[in-house]
Order: structure tokens, then sequence, then C-alpha cells
């Protein structure tokens, strides 16, 4: 059975499943294929729980975590309205070609609409061509503002931080 959630990070179950499926994301080549620290291991459940722009989503097969999105709400200043950022997707391995990153992003779509929200936005890395077909079985594409200008791309800056 195929159970879509939203996490409840206080409930030990949920905050442990967000923690093992961002591992074995970041373990992936898609996702810089390192493991998460240690400190992002204690600490990333309690501290997505303290971000009420935080909106996070879980699949679980069989009472078992399957799949996480992890959405951030962000504001478009030229709509004038928040916007749901659609910041990490995984589907464990296992159950990959079932349907559930279709299921995952249609629950984002929803808390985006319930949110009054004028979009959803994600990033793809260029190489992850499964992603990227099922991005757009769901209706995403890339964007520009102005063909002459070109689409956008997504920059980061690493900053130095404690952790």
């Amino acid at each position: 059975m195929i159970e879509i959630v939203e996490a409840d990070l206080s409930m030990p179950a949920h905050a442990d499943a967000v923690v093992k499926l961002m591992d074995e994301y970041a373990l992936d080549p898609m996702g810089g294929g390192k493991g998460l620290s240690d400190y992002v291991k204690a600490n990333l459940s309690a501290e997505l729980a303290k971000r009420k722009s935080a909106h996070v989503i879980l699949a679980l097969v069989d009472a078992e975590p399957a799949g996480l999105v992890v959405c951030l709400e962000g504001f478009s200043t030229f709509a004038c309205k928040p916007l749901l950022n659609i910041h990490d997707v995984i589907v464990a391995l296992p159950h990959r070609g079932q349907g559930l990153s279709k299921l995952l992003l249609q629950k984002a779509e929803e808390i985006a609409l319930d949110l009054g929200c004028c979009k959803l936005t994600l990033e793809v890395l260029e190489g992850n061509h499964v992603a990227q077909l099922a991005y757009k079985a769901c209706g995403f594409s890339g964007y520009q503002l102005n063909p002459q200008m070109g689409k956008a791309l997504f920059w980061e800056k690493k900053l130095n931080s404690k952790q």
C-alpha cells in the first residue's frame, strides 16, 4: 500500500525516515556521492521542524519510507505571491519506477495551491535525464523571461559556516 503524507517531524519514525532518505540521496551520484555528515544526520529533522516555511512529504510503501520531497516557501516578486520550491526529491532505489515521484509532486502541488502559490520551482542536474522526464511529465519545464536573454541558470556560492 502506498501512502503520501505530510511528515510530522515530531514523530520519530518520520524524522528518521527523512534522515535515511536524504542520506541515500546524498550517497547517490545525483546527490553528490557523499553521505550526510554526522551533524546533518543528528540535526536535519529538528532544523526542518523549526521552519514554518518547510513542507516535508513522505512516500511510504507498506509503512516503510520509500520517497521524500522537501519543499521551501519562497516569494515571487514578479507575481507578488508566494511560490513553493521543491528543494529535494528522492525515491529510494527499490521503489523507483512505481510512480512515487508523480504522487509526491502532486502532493507538493496541492500544498502550493493551499498556500496560494503562483508556481512550483525546482532544480535538476543536466545529466539527470530520468528526473527531467519525470518532471516534464508532471508539467515542469525550464524557463526564460526573454528568449533573447536565454534560459535561467541556477548558481550557488558556498558560505563558510560554523558547522
